[in-house]
């Protein structure tokens, strides 16, 4: 077993832009950001792994409906395996989107030596002093700001994207975000669910941004970015 597949989404119309893929699920993760939504991937509560071969015949089943796939997680460039499995995917004619928390940039420099993916959502937890807060854990933020660099240098598509949880995001940290990310060519406002699970229990009490305070974020980072979205509301 190269990487822990814990789970497929045969079909999405939105993990891709304007793509048709599947979204392969990993087990693990090394940040434990309170907001997660997939705890259970996180903290490997998953005890059983989908075979890779298993995932490689799905996909040649549906090559004629299927662009590619995005592979997320947990955080899916922590597995050594990655590069081989993307190999195979990339072998049967299929594009790759990665998600990826930005903390081994090395692992996504292979990658794009490789050509291995074609575009990438790196999540952006927090302005670069602020990072910890978000991400729950000690973080490399030098890790962190190199793998942006390396996106943003990358010539492939990509985008940068914040959950927006109140009592972590406010307009400064929107600011400070655009400030170090200036001129990168997207950025996703990713809308915070209180009605799924997260990693910690209590942000379900929490209520989300209302609509009218996403806009003022998009204004804000609109200054900074070639395209801004909302995503989730």
């Amino acid at each position: 077993m190269k990487i822990k597949i814990k789970g497929v989404q045969r079909t999405s119309l939105i993990d891709y832009p304007k793509k048709v893929c599947s979204v392969i699920f990993v087990g693990g993760c090394n940040f434990r950001c309170p907001f997660c939504h997939n705890p259970e991937l996180v903290l490997d509560e998953v005890k059983k792994d989908i075979p890779e071969d298993e995932i490689i015949k799905f996909l040649q089943k549906k090559k004629k409906w299927l662009d590619g796939i995005c592979i997320t997680g947990g955080e899916p460039t922590l597995h050594k395996g990655l590069p081989e499995f993307l190999r195979a995917v990339k072998a049967k004619g299929f594009l790759v989107k990665l998600d990826t928390n930005g903390a081994n940039p090395s692992m996504l420099e292979l990658l794009l030596k490789e050509k291995l993916i074609d575009y990438i959502a790196m999540d952006i937890k927090a302005s670069i002093e602020n990072y910890e807060n978000a991400a729950g854990i000690k973080v490399d933020k030098k890790a962190v700001k190199k793998s942006a660099k390396i996106i943003v240098d990358s010539g492939i598509g990509y985008e940068f994207r914040t959950t927006v949880v109140p009592g972590l995001f406010d307009e400064k940290e929107a600011e400070k975000i655009g400030k170090w990310l200036k001129g990168a060519k997207k950025f996703c406002i990713q809308q915070f669910r209180n009605t799924d699970r997260t990693l910690d229990p209590k942000l379900q009490d929490t209520s989300p941004f209302r609509p009218k305070e996403l806009k003022e974020f998009k204004k804000t980072l609109s200054n900074y970015f070639k395209k801004v979205e909302i995503r989730g509301i």
